[in-house]
């Protein structure tokens, strides 16, 4: 008796890849209270998925009290800050967003063709030291490409950027690796906290995806 090959999940999750960042982008380009709504909302389904993990993770009820107060901060943080920075301008959204995206992408596809050791089995079966060179790689890539694209508008927005910052590309490489190191921690954090729930996903929201923690992990942590 033979078994069929697994079905690779690539087209499901890219078509759901393709309209999370069509909502993301339209909530982007409309700005103002629809991006702090948009911001919002999500925050707090990360954080009902945060909780929910909690509750799985923490048995006493201060652990609990400490796991939901943590979540509040890790979570409710990043949501400041990044509504706070697309009330200013897109610019300072799509560079984070954009480079966490393709480290996404590029330890994806560089894990997949090349395979090799581990980082840390235990927590994260599937990451591969191959995989974190081609996010940072690709990071770097994607920010380049952004100065390439909208630098005129970054050196006219001095109020959202400083212009040395974006154009000198001895600054700009350095960020994307870091930003994609940065990601993949908090993709880590994550797959630990699922770990310790006994959980594959922490949610099933998004086809392909998981939940919206899975998706947003990385970015959090930038």
């Amino acid at each position: 008796m033979t078994t069929s090959p697994q079905k690779s999940d690539l087209p499901v999750r890219a078509a759901s890849a393709v309209v999370m960042i069509a909502v993301a982008g339209t909530a982007l380009w409309l700005g103002g209270w629809v991006w702090t709504a948009f911001v919002a909302l999500v925050a707090l389904g990360v954080l009902w998925e945060w909780s929910t993990l909690a509750l799985a993770i923490a048995q006493s009820w201060w652990a609990r009290a400490l796991w939901q107060t943590a979540g509040l901060v890790y979570v409710g943080l990043a949501g400041i800050v990044l509504a706070g920075m697309g009330s200013a301008s897109r610019l300072p959204v799509m560079i984070p967003v954009s480079a966490v995206i393709a480290t996404d992408v590029g330890a994806y596809f560089a894990g997949r063709t090349f395979g090799g050791a581990k980082i840390a089995v235990a927590i994260s079966p599937s990451k591969t030291w191959s995989g974190l060179v081609g996010g940072m790689m690709a990071s770097c890539v994607s920010i380049v490409l952004l100065m390439l694209v909208v630098g005129c508008r970054v050196a006219l927005d001095n109020d959202c950027w400083n212009n040395e910052t974006l154009t000198d590309w001895h600054t700009a490489l350095p960020v994307g690796a870091l930003i994609a190191v940065v990601a993949q921690s908090g993709d880590f954090f994550e797959s630990w906290m699922k770990r310790r729930a006994g959980v594959k996903d922490s949610g099933d929201l998004i086809p392909g995806h998981g939940g919206l923690f899975d998706r947003l992990d990385g970015l959090l942590a930038v």
